[in-house]
C-alpha cells in the first residue's frame, strides 16, 4: 500500500511518497501554486493518488516548537477536510514542528545553496513526516 506524505504552505505543497511495502519515503514535487489558491494544490493530490493508487494520506500539522498552535493549522484542517471527503481516504495529520529544520540541516550538510533549497525544502519536509510516520507505523506493528 502506498502513503502519501504532506507539507501544505500558503503556495507551495511538498509531495513525498512511500514505497508499497511502507518503509521507504521518497520525494516526489515541490509543487508551486498561487498564494492560496489550495484547489489547485488539491488537484495536483488527486492526480497522485490515481497515478501511484495511494491508500492514505499523511500531511503535517504546523505547531509552534512549544506546543502551540501556529496559524497554519486551521488551513492544515480545511484542507484535510476536503481531501477526506472528496477522496473518500483516511487522512492522518501529523506533528510537523521540527521538519523544515531538519529538511534544512541536510541541505546545508549536502551544501546546497540557498536559491535551490528553497525550491526543494517543502519536498523533503514532506519527505521527513512521511518517513517519521512510517517508520512509527513500522514500530507499532513489529511491537
Amino acid at each position: 500500500m502506498r502513503i502519501l506524505g504532506l507539507d501544505l504552505g500558503t503556495k507551495t505543497l511538498g509531495i513525498a511518497i512511500s514505497d508499497e511495502r511502507e518503509i521507504i519515503a521518497t520525494g516526489l514535487e515541490n509543487f508551486e501554486f498561487k498564494p492560496f489558491d489550495f484547489k489547485a494544490a488539491y488537484q495536483r493530490v488527486q492526480e497522485i493518488v490515481e497515478l501511484y493508487k495511494v491508500q492514505e494520506i499523511v500531511i503535517g500539522l504546523p505547531y509552534h516548537l512549544h506546543g502551540e498552535q501556529s496559524k497554519g493549522v486551521e488551513m492544515v484542517l480545511r484542507f484535510k477536510a476536503q481531501l477526506e471527503e472528496e477522496l473518500k481516504l483516511p487522512v492522518v495529520t501529523f506533528d510537523e514542528r521540527w521538519t523544515t529544520k531538519i529538511a534544512t540541516s541536510y541541505l546545508l550538510e549536502a551544501d546546497v545553496s540557498r536559491k535551490k533549497r528553497k525550491k526543494v525544502i517543502d519536498k523533503l519536509a514532506a519527505v521527513v513526516i512521511l518517513q517519521d510516520y512510517l517508520d512509527r507505523k513500522g514500530r507499532k506493528k513489529d511491537g
